[in-house]
């Protein structure tokens, strides 16, 4: 399966830059065990941030970001089989899900949910950043 690990970028950061790399690093953290599962893991956030760039965005949030970076993992679920949310409080990840859910994917909220991960422990079993 294709899944797009969603949890919080920008909440709770205050846009600081590296609280939100220590955002993508906790979902990235979900990746290497899906991969080893067999399936395709994929983060918005490895298509979006570059693009964000080239499209001359200044900050977080300003009109080049805000136009690729949810409506692109949004794309991304049209390919994908389903989503593993992670992580606390995110509307961008809960709008993952719910995109998720209209399109008929599965959606997954712990890591031994997921196909050949079952007997996996979650990185972050808290929910927290380390």
């Amino acid at each position: 399966m294709m899944i797009l690990i969603a949890g919080p970028y920008r909440s709770g950061t205050g846009d600081d830059p590296a609280k939100m790399a220590e955002n993508v690093r906790v979902m990235e953290a979900y990746a290497l065990p899906i991969f080893r599962a067999g399936h395709i893991p994929l983060l918005g956030e490895w298509l979006a941030l570059p693009l964000v760039t080239l499209a001359g965005s200044q900050r977080v949030g300003d009109e080049p970001f805000n136009e690729i970076f949810h409506p692109i993992a949004e794309r991304l679920l049209g390919h994908c089989d389903a989503v593993l949310r992670v992580g606390g409080a995110s509307q961008g990840a809960d709008l993952m899900v719910d995109v998720a859910r209209r399109h008929g994917l599965q959606v997954y909220h712990r890591l031994s949910e997921v196909p050949g991960c079952e007997s996996l422990t979650e990185p972050y079993p808290d929910g927290s950043k380390r």
